[in-house]
């Protein structure tokens, strides 16, 4: 009997993206649930595509124009997640200059936040 694939599970555009981030280097987590409240204040839990383990956000890969993606943006937003949205529909070439910019400004916040700080800032801060 033969081990279902991860990769069975995903959308072609999933495959893709996994494809890059394999090829970078980045340790990903496919579904990792999330706990979030809607817009009523309900409990949810969510399962964005893609949890970038090393960095700490999450990936929403938007295969469809069909799909209210800003409904989940604004929600993510509100519940303190980090997360890219790559529209592969629309963006067939841009959305991974926007995954590298998107990336690149994250890590440079968190580098200027870290190097802003002092020794005792980041060892006693509670």
């Amino acid at each position: 009997m033969q081990r279902e694939s991860i990769y069975d599970k995903m959308t072609k555009s999933e495959k893709v993206v996994a494809e890059l981030l394999k090829n970078l280097g980045i340790r990903w987590s496919y579904e990792h649930p999330i706990f979030v409240w809607d817009e009523n204040n309900r409990p949810r839990v969510w399962a964005p595509d893609f949890y970038l383990i090393s960095f700490g956000i999450y990936v929403e890969v938007c295969g469809s124009d069909k799909f209210d993606y800003n409904y989940r943006k604004n929600i993510y937003k509100e519940n303190g997640y980090d997360v890219i949205f790559l529209h592969m529909y629309k963006e067939t070439y841009k959305w991974k200059k926007h995954f590298k910019d998107y990336l690149k400004e994250k890590l440079n916040y968190r580098n200027k936040k870290l190097f802003s700080m002092s020794w005792d800032q980041i060892l006693y801060k509670s």
